[in-house]
């Protein structure tokens, strides 16, 4: 028998920037249109990080929400994670800056990048730290200002992503926990088709042209994506022991509706059961996932005992998924 997970999901929260960026404002930026981006990604509108708005900031508001929403005065967790890929700075992480706010005291700080993959990566950390007994107590926070970076000539790609933070309070229990099954891969070898440099650097003797900014080859990602996501999905199934029959909802990275409806259809799993947050958020990179379940739950699709498979995929290119029973 496996090790049998020790850790609840307790508390969730999250944070959206107040400003709006419509296709329709995005149809006065570059060549493109309302009706091309829905139909292509399925984007309507997505949050911006206001200018004194950074990574950090929407983490702190996520807690703040978590906190009010739950009604918690909430101690010092053991450990304190933020997955994002677009940090403040890059030292010192998200997460000491969020520490810092809050003053909590005795809490382990890291920050996790694997880009959109990073939150179901974060889980998976949380869990075995709660599972082996090094922690009680963890505060899983996704936050992304993925605006900051994006280039905003490039129509292809600025109509995708958008800002936004979600927060997972994670508890010990000493009876069965949530987490069911994992299952993670990647693929470094194709890691030159998504990219934000960070430091200067030349080719050819030249300075990239587009540095610091996020670039993509998405027919190239879209087509890895549907080739290879079902399969991933079928792993970790197989992994549980469980089927799709098992799972009551499907919770994908939202990076794009089109190429969740052909994951679905190769899976042959109803989009109705399919939490996506790309709509009107649009692609938050590693907090997709987890502003779809607080949206599930806000709604009251999703309920205590609900079975989730959440599978995140992007950059490195990393993938991989974990099934948690709330």
């Amino acid at each position: 028998m496996g090790i049998i997970s020790r850790t609840k999901i307790t508390a969730i929260g999250a944070y959206l920037p107040e400003k709006r960026l419509t296709n329709h404002d995005l149809e006065k930026m570059v060549d493109t249109s309302d009706e091309w981006i829905t139909r292509r990604t399925g984007v309507r509108e997505r949050r911006i990080a206001g200018e004194e708005e950074y990574s950090s900031t929407l983490a702190i508001k996520a807690v703040e929400n978590l906190i009010e929403k739950n009604n918690l005065e909430l101690d010092d967790p053991d450990m304190l994670i933020v997955t994002t890929f677009t940090p403040d700075h890059l030292t010192p992480s998200v997460a000491a800056l969020v520490q810092g706010y809050f003053s909590f005291t005795e809490t382990g700080t890291m920050d996790l990048n694997s880009a959109c993959t990073g939150f179901v990566y974060g889980l998976s950390v949380a869990d075995a730290l709660i599972t082996t007994g090094h922690c009680n107590k963890v505060l899983l926070i996704a936050a992304e200002s993925v605006s900051r970076i994006v280039d905003y000539t490039d129509r292809t790609t600025c109509v995708l992503f958008g800002d936004g933070a979600a927060a997972f309070l994670l508890e010990r229990n000493e009876t069965e926990g949530c987490v069911l099954a994992s299952y993670f891969t990647s693929d470094g070898s194709l890691a030159g088709y998504a990219t934000c440099s960070n430091l200067s650097r030349k080719i050819n003797g030249k300075l990239l042209e587009k540095e610091r900014l996020f670039q993509q080859d998405g027919r190239l990602l879209y087509e890895y994506v549907v080739k290879n996501i079902p399969s991933g999905v079928n792993n970790i199934l197989e992994k549980s022991g469980m089927t799709l029959n098992d799972i009551d909802w499907f919770v994908p990275h939202s990076a794009n509706t089109r190429m969740i409806e052909a994951i679905c259809k190769r899976l042959d799993f109803p989009m109705e059961k399919t939490l996506m947050s790309n709509q009107m958020y649009g692609n938050t990179s590693s907090a997709t996932i987890p502003l779809a379940v607080w949206l599930g739950v806000e709604e009251g699709k999703v309920q205590p005992g609900d079975r989730l498979l959440l599978y995140g995929f992007g950059a490195g290119l990393t993938h991989g998924g974990i099934i948690v029973q709330l």
